[in-house]
């Protein structure tokens, strides 16, 4: 017989959206579940843990928890830029230490945290979300709610069951190493791309201060077949530039994962339902990075699902402001993003070389802006205006589809 438990809202996933969520709907007063399949949040590190120290600083992220950069390494085959700026603006987080972080904090707005607890299916009643079922150490659990958030990652569990998201057909698979090595910059991060480095894809050398760092290979699916554990082997067997530079490497931790390439899902709310983070497709394909978003809108889909049990109505209509807010925030921006990756995927060796040289006349606050997808349109005119050539123009080809999104939403 299932263990039955009752709640305002069921939260499913313990990363950062749902912990996010989690504690701004518990701030509201609403009774809260965070379920998380591992024994541990933040046991199995999935990402490489890029973010802004702006909105790291927002988060209150304690500076502690991340390793601060400001020098900006870019390799292809035959060609190498490095911009650096004035102050550090890129954080390479402690992954495990920030996740747990946002779960005291979530657990000190008054949200509960259920361990080793993996959702099975939805519950519905006449045709509506009304909950999950879950086991936990073989035991069935029963999670009754007025709402559910699904920030269950790459696999949208309770989105799929609700007929609300399918499987991503698009997406980056990373490997990496966290790793000791001899010699490393702790202010400087490393982006390589071109076959040399993966297919259809960029490796990449964060890192975490001291001798610490994080070595890894993106691969875009489905693109290439190649397989990104396989294509990290090989680079520390062969090191090539920087990873030749780096000494000693002593690989410490493994970490995989997956993350969506496609843009935000069409739709990532529904009645009782909704969706954040990974499972809603709120991921930078530039640099394969989430976690901002993941938290920022973390935080809105509780507010608004609180506010929404606190009216009494859970209904899709009631939860829609926290998906109009999100797509006005960054939707145009992801969708120019996915546009510039799209044609990076097809870049051959040759042409990577050059668009080296095409992205070295960018001073470094344009390029963070362009790495970290900020497409605004005043942006994209100022960086035209300041870059006339006709490469430059090529490069980016956003500014009129940027207008247009801009106006759509």
């Amino acid at each position: 017989m299932a263990k039955n438990y009752d709640y305002d809202i069921v939260i499913v996933g313990g990363g950062p959206a749902g912990l996010s969520a989690g504690w701004s709907a518990a701030k509201k007063g609403a009774k809260v579940a965070i379920l998380e399949r591992d024994e541990a949040i933040g046991q199995s590190v999935r990402t490489s843990g890029v973010t802004w120290i702006k909105e790291a600083r927002s988060f209150g992220i304690p500076p502690e928890y991340y390793n601060p950069i400001k020098n900006y390494a870019f390799y292809s085959p035959n060609n190498m830029i490095l911009k650096k700026s004035k102050e550090p603006e890129v954080a390479v987080l402690d992954v495990r230490k920030t996740y747990q972080f946002l779960a005291y904090e979530a657990a000190g707005a008054g949200a509960e945290i259920f361990l080793r607890t993996s959702v099975t299916d939805a519950i519905t009643l006449d045709g509506k979300l009304a909950g999950v079922k879950a086991t936990s150490l073989k035991e069935d659990l029963t999670f009754h709610s007025k709402v559910v958030i699904d920030a269950s990652g790459f696999y949208s569990v309770v989105g799929k069951a609700m007929g609300l998201a399918s499987q991503w057909r698009r997406f980056g698979a990373g490997a990496e190493y966290e790793a000791y090595v001899e010699k490393i910059d702790p202010q400087t991060w490393y982006l390589m791309v071109g076959q040399k480095y993966s297919p259809a894809g960029y490796a990449w050398v964060f890192p975490l201060g001291g001798n610490k760092v994080r070595i890894g290979v993106g691969v875009g699916k489905p693109e290439s077949q190649a397989d990104a554990t396989q294509r990290l082997l090989e680079l520390l067997e062969k090191r090539p530039k920087p990873l030749d530079e780096l000494g000693r490497i002593v690989p410490v931790e493994f970490h995989y994962g997956l993350i969506p390439n496609e843009g935000l899902r069409p739709s990532t709310v529904d009645d009782n339902l909704v969706l954040v983070g990974d499972s809603a497709g709120q991921a930078n394909p530039l640099v394969l990075e989430g976690i901002r978003y993941a938290i920022e809108f973390g935080r809105k889909a509780g507010e608004v699902a609180a506010s929404a049990v606190n009216s009494g109505d859970t209904s899709r209509k009631y939860l829609r402001p926290y998906e109009d807010s999100m797509r006005k925030a960054i939707g145009s921006k992801i969708a120019s993003a996915i546009k510039v990756q799209y044609r990076w995927l097809g870049l051959s060796d040759e042409e990577w070389d050059k668009e080296i040289g095409i992205i070295d006349d960018l001073s470094a606050e344009e390029f963070l802006d362009f790495v970290k997808a900020e497409f605004g349109l005043a942006n994209m005119i100022k960086l035209a205006a300041s870059h006339p050539k006709l490469a430059i123009r090529q490069l980016f080809g956003l500014i009129k589809d940027n207008a247009v999104l801009q106006k759509e939403n």
